[in-house]
């Protein structure tokens, strides 16, 4: 059964992820490891912890709409480095016969910056499927166990 390695942030629930997700578990039965990494806001002064509950938050709500999907999951929060958190969920969770990375457009997205596609096949020896996203709105919980909208 293929496996494949999910790697998003602010795209995760977005349509065309789900859309590629959608048309591989609609080829043959296979299994899916969604990895978060807990990336750092740009727009202001944040935590650790800020960067992991929004990550955590993110997972949770396409964990949800993957439910929908038959096929299996499971998922966690990477390191806010991604190649580290693709190298962490490759040694615990691999092995994995693609990776599919989940950016933001070119010019807006970090990860495109650093061409985290095209290294992480070159690091890992693993096919990397790239799909460009928009972002989508997270919530973080806040100390009274709502949620809010982050910005």
């Amino acid at each position: 059964m293929p496996r494949y390695l999910i790697v998003a942030n602010q795209t995760l629930a977005g349509e065309p992820l789900v859309s590629r997700i959608r048309d591989l578990a609609r080829a043959q039965p296979c299994r899916f490891h969604v990895v978060v990494p807990a990336t750092p806001p740009r727009d202001h002064v944040w935590t650790e912890g800020e960067a992991r509950a929004t990550a955590r938050s993110r997972l949770e709500a396409a964990m949800a709409r993957f439910a929908g999907l038959e096929s299996e999951f499971e998922g966690e929060v990477g390191d806010g480095n991604p190649m580290l958190a693709i190298e962490d969920a490759i040694r615990d969770h691999g092995p994995f016969d693609e990776i599919v990375i989940s950016t933001l457009p070119r010019g807006v997205s970090k990860w495109l910056k650093i061409d985290l596609p095209h290294r992480a096949e070159a690091a890992f020896g693993v096919r990397v499927t790239h799909v460009i996203g928009a972002s989508a709105p997270a919530t973080t919980p806040t100390r009274h166990g709502r949620k809010r909208q982050a910005s």
